[in-house]
């Protein structure tokens, strides 16, 4: 059983020729980023490939890869079998995934393979998350960058595997909440105190009552705050002061 310090999570994204796999757009960049139990590994995958045909003007205004640049880049086919073998199993990072996986989809259909769900351990959509999260607020992976604090500054264009990098930076604040108390079974790095975060929900903790000689002495505090105001305090209005007992 997976658990939460051996997950496999894959951050995706892809660059397109333009908006519609169905109308012969291809996929000309893949940047995939992978997570175990949350972290960064630095394995990641990235390709540039020959997409066949030149890119529409629009496109081109949002990644900035020239045609020319991608003449001598490897077919889909040629990645294909590294790139499924990667992503096996794993739990798929996508922000917009029905965008992605239609790209996908077709790229896999054109190489005679199975859609790409088949080959993955499931698919997760951050815009989703995103928007059952902040309904009615932008959430593209720009606006969400900067509501969740995570610096895009390099992002002067679209690129897979900028972006993936971002999302993951993304993904991982936007999840915080499940983990943050969790213990951190990392080492701290020389120089650093260790900090053990414990899940408190593994405890139930007592209450305890404060005993007769606590409640007198607390009673006796009050009685000397309200004699500069000569019996005019609050809780002394309310009758807080004749109501302690001992239970």
């Amino acid at each position: 059983m997976a658990t939460a310090t051996n997950v496999r999570q894959i951050v995706l994204d892809t660059e397109t020729t333009g908006l519609s796999a169905e109308g012969g757009d291809r996929i000309i960049e893949i940047g995939c980023v992978e997570l175990v139990g949350r972290k960064l590994t630095g394995q990641n995958k990235h390709f540039y490939l020959n997409p066949g045909r030149d890119s529409h003007e629009d496109a081109l205004r949002v990644h900035g890869i020239s045609n020319e640049f991608l003449r001598d880049k490897p077919k889909f086919e040629a990645v294909v079998d590294e790139l499924m073998a990667y992503l096996a199993g794993a739990e798929i990072i996508i922000h917009n995934a029905a965008f992605d996986v239609g790209f996908l989809n077709k790229e896999l259909e054109l190489v005679g393979r199975p859609p790409f769900k088949q080959g993955v351990g499931s698919v997760t959509d951050t815009l989703v998350m995103a928007k059952e999260m902040f309904p009615g607020k932008r959430n593209s992976l720009d606006a969400l960058c900067d509501r969740l604090g995570v610096d895009n500054a390099s992002r002067t264009l679209h690129g897979a595997l900028l972006d993936a990098e971002l999302l993951a930076d993304v993904y991982i604040n936007l999840t915080r909440g499940q983990d943050a108390l969790l213990i951190d079974d990392a080492a701290p790095e020389e120089g650093q105190s260790e900090v053990v975060l414990v899940d408190l929900r593994a405890f139930t903790l007592p209450v305890i009552l404060a005993g007769e000689q606590e409640l007198e002495a607390h009673a006796a505090v009050l009685k000397q705050l309200d004699k500069p105001s000569g019996g005019k305090t609050i809780w002394t209005r309310l009758g807080q002061t004749t109501e302690i007992s001992v239970p």
